[in-house]
């Protein structure tokens, strides 16, 4: 890892202003890194761990069925917000081929070209093993670019549905966008993804269908506001319309400002830090799992249990 990524001096103005200074050699060495940490094993993961209670970097995920246009509405959202003179990053999580674990990195590559030109830094990962959405060692890339000084950190991930209990925890700011097709809504509604969403993201708007489902999606919504609970905003998204993604902007803003006043900041780290605790002890279970010797792998699921568990013990300890 570079100093900046792991001893970061002076703060996050000092941070930016390296960041700044670095330029492309500083881009190459943060790439560097994050490939490094994309694959490192549990152990090199825990040996390069940072605190993460001194990040400063806003995170704004994004969630919700492929086919909603997450990857442009993302580009032309951080495009809109980089001009406010902010430091930007996005992180891409594509779906990994279920034979060799590579990544699709499809969204990468309408992300280059709509961004081409602008300072925004771009990384795409693949989700690997992580059955949630999120790739394996999210949280672990997440500090070290908010090592860097990154203002706001925007993350894409996969699918609906497991993912949000991960992203939850990972972000300041989770935004659900789904497409005017009735068969979002409903997995959606199934999913519970309502219930964690801060701001729902009807993108497509000039689809058919797209008016109907916000006003369906807004009265069940509009259910949790005699329970006392901050009702998310329902908006309306379409790409090339410049309107729709300022209002979009607006909200994050909105919701950053009353989390501030509402959001028990002590309670959100705690959270993040037990979530990466989970991935991390999931990734060292399938790494022993993986290197299981034959006569183990015959064994009885509860005789593999304790083989693994004291595994566990003897070389973790």
């Amino acid at each position: 890892m570079s100093a900046a990524a792991t001893q970061p001096q002076g703060g996050p103005e000092a941070a930016r202003l390296r960041y700044d200074e670095g330029g492309l050699a500083g881009r190459r060495q943060l790439a560097r890194d994050l490939s490094r940490l994309a694959d490192a094993s549990v152990t090199e993961a825990l040996r390069l761990l940072r605190d993460e209670g001194a990040a400063a970097s806003r995170r704004i995920g994004f969630t919700g069925p492929p086919g909603a246009g997450k990857s442009t509405l993302i580009g032309r959202l951080a495009k809109l917000r980089a001009a406010r003179g902010a430091t930007l990053a996005i992180v891409a999580i594509d779906p990994s081929s279920p034979k060799s674990s590579g990544a699709l990195l499809g969204d990468r590559v309408r992300m280059d070209a709509l961004l081409a030109g602008t300072d925004i830094y771009i990384r795409s990962l693949p989700s690997g093993r992580s059955a949630d959405g999120l790739s394996d060692n999210l949280a672990d890339v997440l500090a070290a670019i908010e090592a860097e000084g990154f203002a706001e950190i925007l993350i894409e991930t996969v699918g609906v549905g497991q993912v949000e209990a991960g992203a939850r925890a990972l972000v300041d700011t989770l935004v659900l966008a789904m497409g005017p097709q009735s068969g979002d809504q409903i997995q959606a509604m199934k999913a519970g993804v309502l219930e964690t969403a801060d701001i729902v993201v009807i993108n497509k708007a000039d689809l058919p269908g797209a008016e109907r489902m916000a006003q369906d999606i807004r009265n069940v919504l509009e259910r949790r506001s005699g329970e006392g609970r901050r009702v998310p905003p329902v908006l309306l998204t379409q790409a090339s319309d410049a309107a729709s993604i300022e209002a979009l902007s607006r909200a994050i803003d909105e919701h950053e400002a009353w989390s501030a006043v509402h959001v028990d900041a002590a309670q959100a780290a705690e959270a993040r830090r037990l979530w990466h605790v989970r991935s991390l002890l999931g990734r060292r279970v399938a790494e022993l799992i993986d290197a299981l010797p034959a006569n183990v792998r015959e064994a009885s699921v509860a005789q593999i249990y304790r083989y693994v568990a004291n595994l566990m013990r003897e070389k973790d300890a």
